[in-house]
């Protein structure tokens, strides 16, 4: 393996840009090329195996964000990200450098999307360089249009029509964390350089969206989605899970208790590793959820559970629920005592229920939710959306309403029936000549046509 193409993989130091990433490095490593995964070196200290699926082809290396000890201090989201941006081009640059005096060149640098300078080091080097979008192209797509300055004054006839609640919550409220905002702009700052652009999303999923991008920058490809094989094609018999994780999922307690549930009788409640909700938001989920009647598993992270109420237990059941501070959720989903999955729409996880064929209850709080909502609501028809109710966030009248709607109604047939197309889509793109694979193919060989020549 010597002369094979060797690929420095760099992600976003948050778990949901960790997930896809690793997941398309580990899919390349069968076709022969190595990976080197570099971590900023608080995530490297912090993050751990989740279990035998950590791929043990990869080898970590570790670059700085500023901030090795952790506790990011920066004034607010822009200062840390500038910071991330001087001291990862310095580290990242040593990086490149020693591999190569080591004989372990570096052919090619896959790096998360949102850290455009990693192209710029690439290139200050020679060498191949391919951004890795982990939102969808919807979303892509609004991004560069705001980027342009032409998202009010031209219409995006490649997306649904969209209300101001379906935008980027950063794009709706420009005063909302505008250091976010000017991130996912700065994707596309120098996008034309790129060799690939790579993006976590299925083709026959966002068809239009796609096409437009793939007009615009025609080295545009789709890999996704980027789930463990042995939920979708089975191709890998060893990958069972992501494989790292910042959180400690609390596996053999949430799947005993899933192990006697009927069959599609529990709401699954997620809203992923960053999204928070308000003390009163908290508490109408709980009555939601107690008053739809259905059994519930519910994952509140430890720095959330103080906003419980008193009568909620953080630790054990509470009458037909279980809370839990994190999970194993492909795991859950796929055990099909799973009938809704009540989520932030966040994009891996709304990649998830399709590929699983999972119902869902769209409860979306920021960043790209609010699309990704849209979409499952009125694209893909495979769930509803929660509205909410002025000022206070989504009532419990609401949750038990869109709950008994996914769970027990007429239109409960419809969703599932879409449910169970999608998830074929989703299967048969990362299958043998799917438009993922072929996709991952042809990238694959273009890393290799560049080790030999």
């Amino acid at each position: 393996m010597a002369n094979s193409a060797h690929c420095l993989v760099v992600p976003f130091p948050a778990q949901g840009h960790i997930n896809p990433i690793l997941q398309f490095s580990k899919r390349l490593i069968p076709k022969g090329i190595r990976i080197t995964l570099a971590f900023t070196r608080f995530i490297s200290a912090t993050i751990t195996s989740t279990s035998a699926a950590a791929p043990p082809d990869i080898r970590i290396a570790t670059i700085s964000d500023g901030y090795d000890g952790g506790g990011v201090e920066a004034a607010n989201f822009g200062a840390y990200t500038d910071t991330f941006r001087q001291v990862g081009t310095l580290t990242l640059t040593q990086l490149i450098q020693k591999q190569s005096d080591a004989g372990d060149s570096v052919h090619c640098v896959v790096y998360d999307s949102c850290l455009p300078w990693c192209l710029d080091v690439a290139k200050s080097f020679g060498l191949m360089a391919a951004p890795f979008f982990t939102q969808s192209c919807a979303v892509d797509s609004i991004y560069n249009h705001v980027r342009d300055g032409l998202i009010e004054s031209t219409p995006l006839p490649w997306l649904p029509p969209l209300e101001t609640r379906d935008l980027p919550s950063f794009v709706n409220d420009t005063g909302d964390n505008p250091g976010v905002l000017e991130m996912f702009k700065g994707q596309f700052s120098n996008l034309d350089q790129a060799d690939w652009v790579i993006c976590n999303t299925v083709y026959e999923l966002e068809q239009q969206a796609v096409d437009w991008l793939t007009r615009r920058w025609p080295n545009f490809i789709t890999i996704g989605p980027t789930i463990p094989s042995m939920y979708l094609d089975k191709q890998f018999p060893n990958d069972t899970d992501y494989g790292f994780s910042i959180f400690k999922p609390m596996n053999e307690i949430c799947m005993n208790w899933l192990g006697d549930k009927p069959k599609g009788s529990v709401v699954y409640v997620s809203f992923g590793s960053l999204a928070d909700l308000g003390t009163e938001q908290m508490v109408e989920l709980c009555f939601g959820l107690k008053n739809s009647g259905h059994y519930f598993l519910w994952v509140v992270r430890e720095s959330e559970q103080s906003k419980l109420p008193y009568d909620f237990s953080s630790t054990g059941e509470e009458q037909k629920g279980l809370i839990v501070s994190w999970c194993p959720q492909l795991r859950v989903l796929a055990s099909g005592a799973v009938g809704c999955f009540l989520t932030h729409c966040g994009w891996n996880s709304t990649l998830e229920a399709l590929s699983l064929g999972v119902a869902m209850v769209a409860m979306p709080r920021w960043s790209d939710q609010t699309t990704n909502a849209k979409f499952i609501e009125d694209e893909w028809g495979v769930g509803v959306r929660a509205r909410e109710g002025g000022g206070d966030g989504v009532k419990r009248e609401e949750i038990e309403r869109c709950v008994r709607e996914v769970m027990e109604g007429e239109k409960a047939v419809e969703i599932r029936r879409n449910g169970d197309k999608w998830k074929k889509v989703m299967k048969d793109a990362v299958s043998e000549d799917g438009s993922s694979d072929r996709n991952v193919r042809e990238f694959v060989d273009s890393l290799i046509r560049v080790c030999l020549w």
